[in-house]
């Protein structure tokens, strides 16, 4: 076979190559005209390479990421060294549907990109290669991976019952607000709530009627909560709530909103009107208060004076006077 057989199959085996492999290939020269369009680019595109050589990628592509793109791109020109763009970074280029079976729910392809610098016979850069690769799957993989993490990371910090904090995460919360306030001595205040007559609700009705009383107080609480509040479910019919930047005389006016709208509402049970009150005890952040604990112990004795005086009603803690 002759040399020139030989470069001619060389050729042919290159250019069936190109047209052929599963990757996107796009050569463009300086003024960013396709030069070359591959099989994959025109499966996924409906754009043959005949009909688009010689026109501009970005006029062709309107919908191209052109000012970012070209940022990219004129850096490889400039710096003469190759680029890349990861799904991650950027979920596509070219906005091709996805048609793979395995990952169907995706709607559009995840691409990884890399850009190569293209030099002449002379060594100067005269062209850029696009090189275009489907990653589908493992974009999809990861993405349902990083999901079924976070759902997991959340059913771990939450009440079953209530959907409110659990009592371990609630307690990071609140550890962290008073780690801020003796940081940088800022307000805070803790709320703690128990339903008044709990067992006699038990023993009256059930307990599938007691957790249907605690999920309705939960979902009262929840919704008079600000976004900065922390809420979660301390103990059987027992929650509480810290609210950072937040004095006891504006923690009061809440606990009280609280409590009228649990005395007014009704739990509804198997045709059954249940009412239902609570009591709560408020503590505002103090220097009589040495730790996270007695922060709760604090709280906890203005909720039992609230519950001496015939509950149904919020005790506020005082912080004991230099003479005691």
């Amino acid at each position: 076979m002759s040399n020139d057989q030989s470069a001619m199959n060389e050729l042919h085996w290159l250019i069936d190559m190109v047209q052929t492999i599963e990757v996107g290939l796009v050569v463009l020269d300086r003024d960013y005209n396709i030069q070359l369009w591959n099989g994959f680019m025109e499966n996924h595109s409906g754009v043959s390479p005949n009909s688009i050589k010689g026109q501009n990628l970005f006029s062709r592509f309107p919908d191209l990421p052109a000012t970012w793109l070209k940022q990219k791109m004129e850096s490889v020109f400039m710096l003469k060294n190759r680029a890349f763009i990861s799904w991650e970074q950027r979920p596509y280029v070219f906005q091709f549907k996805n048609y793979r079976p395995i990952t169907g729910r995706a709607d559009f392809m995840y691409q990884n990109v890399t850009l190569l610098p293209l030099a002449s016979l002379t060594g100067k850069i005269t062209h850029i290669s696009v090189i275009v690769y489907d990653v589908t799957d493992i974009a999809v993989n990861k993405l349902q991976l990083k999901a079924a993490n976070e759902q997991l990371e959340r059913l771990s910090q939450t009440d079953g019952l209530t959907q409110l904090h659990n009592r371990r995460h609630w307690q990071q919360c609140l550890e962290h607000e008073y780690d801020l306030y003796a940081r940088y001595s800022g307000i805070a205040s803790l709320v703690m709530i128990d339903i008044d007559h709990f067992k006699n609700i038990n023993d009256t009705y059930g307990h599938l009627a007691g957790d249907k009383v605690i999920q309705h107080i939960a979902h009262i609480l929840s919704h008079s909560l600000r976004e900065t509040d922390c809420a979660g479910r301390y103990g059987g019919e027992e929650f509480a709530v810290v609210m950072p930047s937040t004095c006891g005389a504006d923690a009061l006016n809440f606990t009280e909103r609280l409590r009228e709208k649990i005395a007014s509402s009704t739990v509804v049970y198997e045709g059954l009107k249940i009412k239902v009150t609570v009591s709560l005890g408020v503590c505002e952040l103090g220097k009589h208060i040495s730790s996270s604990s007695s922060w709760i112990s604090c709280s906890d004795k203005a909720l039992y004076e609230a519950k001496q005086k015939g509950r149904n009603c919020t005790v506020l803690h005082c912080a004991p006077t230099s003479a005691e």
